[in-house]
């Protein structure tokens, strides 16, 4: 399981650091507005790679079959090592000044839709507060590091349990002798 778990870690962790690079320069160019949508589109990208790593787990080491909780264990390795290489890509990124002043950046655009949806000005001033003092602590790397592990996690956990749930559905075979379906075992 090792072996599969690195490999599909790594080609599922490289998409996704690609896609976040790529990511950043579309938001650079077009704003933050795009960048929630092609983010969370680029993520189901890169772990749509569980469903192989687990798959072929399956097909190449367990004879054709995997119990849900082995398919699940194979699934979140394979999205941990994924979910550290999106975090890898993000502080280098982040600290080597590639993405500017992010938290600054995105409590301004905050502010700015909740202006926009006609807040109060006390819940402005509040915001504006809350937003300042995030950008000082997103300037922490274990702070930023953490928040930026729980982006793509709902999405690590999710394709997940559908690839095990797929791939460990018990599943009839056909019987030659018999000339019917079987129940697939485990």
């Amino acid at each position: 399981m090792k072996q599969t778990v690195i490999k599909f870690g790594l080609i599922s962790g490289l998409v996704l650091a690609v896609c976040l690079v790529a990511n950043m320069a579309i938001m650079k160019k077009f704003g933050m507005g795009h960048s929630l949508v092609t983010g969370y589109a680029t993520m189901v990208l890169g772990f749509s790679v569980v469903y192989f790593g687990v798959r072929s787990y399956r097909d190449n080491h367990l004879a054709g079959r995997i119990s849900f909780g082995a398919a699940f264990k194979t699934g979140i390795l394979i999205s941990l090592i994924t979910c550290v290489f999106y975090v890898a890509a993000w502080e280098a990124m982040f600290f080597g000044g590639f993405v500017g002043d992010f938290g600054k950046s995105y409590g301004d655009s905050m502010v700015v839709q909740a202006k926009a949806s006609g807040a109060s000005q006390a819940k402005l001033d509040s915001l504006d507060a809350k937003m300042k003092k995030f950008a000082e602590d997103y300037q922490n790397p274990l702070y930023n590091s953490a928040l930026t592990f729980l982006e793509p996690l709902p999405i690590a956990i999710l394709f997940t349990l559908i690839s095990a749930g797929m791939l460990s559905r018990k599943r009839k075979e056909f019987d030659a002798a018999s000339g019917g379906f079987a129940p697939g075992i485990r």
